[in-house]
């Protein structure tokens, strides 16, 4: 959705936006400081865990529990339950279940590491749900409004956005034109100093990550010799360190998506620095940060 002007975008009665950008960058903190009463959040990443993966997340923690005596006699005379307790705030549950590639006893990462068969088959399961997420937001954009009476929507999406469509040819992607036929495409762009924000905290706690199964196969060898490991076969992952390959993929793998975001934004959508969201305190800081936003790029196309 463009506009042809800020002033335009402020008077638009239901504003709906789409926040992109890197995982850490602040989308989350950002949708958290606009009212709850005039704007419905819509969480991707909670959706995912609480829809569409729910049930093999809840599969993968049952099949740990299994493993375990006094909880396997327990579970099996239905003696307790496992649920999950997925928030906005806490997405732990969707990355245990995403994993790390590697070798599966535990040196190197706390639940072990998983065959590339089946991480694959995992990131793919979320590649999917991420795609059924962005789709979903349309039908949750006229439910806000319809059945909620929310006047605004802002769709928080997963940083792994721009893996999931093609930015390149973004407007015959589907996910994209689903996305920009009903929201405004907000790219919240980080910095070098943010980068090594989050890439500090990512040394520090390496999280399961998605990646596009043609950037892990050419990523691997690469690993395989920096760390003076034997060549292998890609699908061979049982020397790999789970948390040392996360660690050392993370910075390739910011650079690989910077230029997709970009590509989006320059398409279909508005940019705004990661450190110009630091002063929104509140839904009209937030209009203006957009409107300037719509500004700049109206004059940079004059």
């Amino acid at each position: 959705m463009l506009y042809e002007s800020g002033d335009a975008f402020r008077r638009e009665p239901h504003k709906a936006i789409t926040l992109l950008g890197m995982s850490g960058v602040g989308k989350t903190m950002l949708a958290d400081r606009l009212p709850k009463a005039e704007w419905f959040h819509y969480s991707a990443d909670y959706r995912i865990g609480t829809k569409y993966l729910e049930e093999d997340i809840l599969d993968n923690i049952k099949r740990k529990a299994m493993q375990v005596p006094f909880l396997r006699k327990l579970l099996l005379s239905d003696s307790i339950y496992i649920c999950s307790n997925i928030t906005v705030d806490n997405l732990d549950p969707i990355s245990t279940y995403l994993g790390k590639i590697g070798r599966p006893d535990g040196t190197g990462a706390e639940e072990g590491g998983l065959s590339y068969a089946e991480f694959r088959h995992r990131q793919d399961l979320h590649e999917q749900a991420e795609i059924n997420s962005m789709i979903d937001v349309e039908r949750f954009r006229n439910k806000a409004l319809e059945i909620y009476g929310y006047p605004n929507f802002i769709n928080d999406a997963s940083g792994s956005i721009c893996e999931i469509v093609d930015p390149f040819a973004a407007e015959t992607d589907p996910v994209l034109t689903s996305l920009s036929e009903g929201t405004l495409l907000l790219y919240i762009r980080a910095s070098e100093e943010d980068y090594k924000r989050v890439e500090a905290a990512a040394m520090r706690n390496p999280k399961p990550l998605f990646y596009r199964d043609d950037f892990l196969q050419a990523a691997i060898p690469d690993y395989r010799a920096e760390r003076d490991l034997p060549p292998s076969p890609v699908n061979q992952v049982d020397d790999i360190d789970p948390d040392d390959f996360v660690k050392w993929i993370f910075p390739r793998l910011w650079q690989h998506r910077i230029p997709r975001y970009q590509a989006i934004a320059d398409r279909m959508g508005y940019v705004v620095e990661a450190s110009d969201t630091a002063s929104v305190r509140d839904g009209q800081d937030f209009v203006e940060l957009v409107a300037r936003a719509i500004d700049t790029r109206v004059a940079e196309a004059a």
